[in-house]
């Protein structure tokens, strides 16, 4: 597992340069890549440019978005589609094989059935595409119960429906996007993360919850740092994904105000100091 930086799920918008940047300064590891940024680059310049800039940051690649919107109008999701051949390519040039989404947890349109069909048949093909290039899929599910509040038809929330979601697709290269927030937020217990395998877990979100409030009362956008609380128990679930082998990134989405409002460098700093006490509570 390494120490990975989004810096956008701590309020701060930047390009990839001064994202390196911060990376490096602060302490982290790895950074999330921004497909569209990186292909620009390398038109402007070339792909081997864009791997020098990560080299002498001394930064390793997180992860990248696929950009498709397989959520949406039938012609946003084929045009989306015929892009992907090119994204995924230049994300082999560039090293990055781990790619991520989100699925929601509720729908006023679909039932729960038709939600599952059309979740399959829109991700399906992505995947196959994705597989091709040697690229795995973390899928997001959403766990608070405020989320799906008022929705007509629940959907898949949880790490278990996910995991089933994902063998669905069935191209043995989509898994999840663990995040701790969310596992916390349905419920979900440290024996279950124990049943997980390296296999299953593509990427890793981390956070902490507010205290004093019950999980079903938690709301997305409010959460904390990393060991901020303590609230979630990230030493144990730290400790129990390093056991099962996952090696990729680990990056705070904490959607802190406090955050938010400081200075990128002292929000990337403060970020890296709650992610390195993880680190040392956990032993790693």
């Amino acid at each position: 597992m390494f120490k990975n930086l989004s810096t956008g799920a701590i309020g701060i918008h930047v390009n990839m340069k001064e994202g390196l940047a911060l990376a490096r300064e602060a302490g982290f590891d790895g950074l999330d890549l921004n497909i569209g940024e990186a292909s620009q680059l390398a038109e402007e310049h070339s792909v081997q440019y864009v791997k020098n800039l990560w080299t002498e940051a001394g930064i390793a690649m997180g992860g990248w978005g696929f950009g498709v919107n397989w959520r949406g109008s039938d012609a946003d999701y084929y045009a989306g589609l015929a892009q992907l051949p090119a994204r995924a390519e230049l994300a082999v040039e560039l090293e990055c094989f781990r790619t991520t989404t989100v699925v929601g947890p509720a729908s006023n349109d679909m039932t729960f059935q038709e939600n599952w069909d059309f979740s399959v048949k829109r991700l399906r093909p992505i995947a196959e595409i994705l597989k091709r290039y040697g690229h795995s899929i973390g899928l997001e599910f959403i766990g608070p119960a405020t989320s799906r509040k008022g929705a007509k038809h629940l959907f898949a929330y949880s790490m278990d429906a996910m995991l089933g979601l994902a063998a669905a697709v069935g191209t043995g290269n989509v898994g999840l996007l663990f995040d701790t927030w969310h596992w916390y937020t349905c419920r979900s217990t440290v024996d279950d993360v124990r049943k997980l395998s390296a296999s299953d877990v593509v990427y890793v979100h981390i956070n902490d919850a507010p205290a004093g409030i019950d999980p079903d009362e938690q709301i997305d956008n409010i959460r904390c740092l990393p060991a901020e609380t303590g609230v979630i128990p990230l030493t144990e679930l730290m400790q129990i994904l390093n056991e099962v082998g996952y090696e990729g990134p680990v990056t705070p989405e904490p959607f802190s105000k406090k955050v938010n409002d400081m200075e990128p460098a002292d929000a990337a700093k403060a970020t890296a100091k709650s992610l390195n006490q993880v680190w040392q509570n956990a032993g790693l």
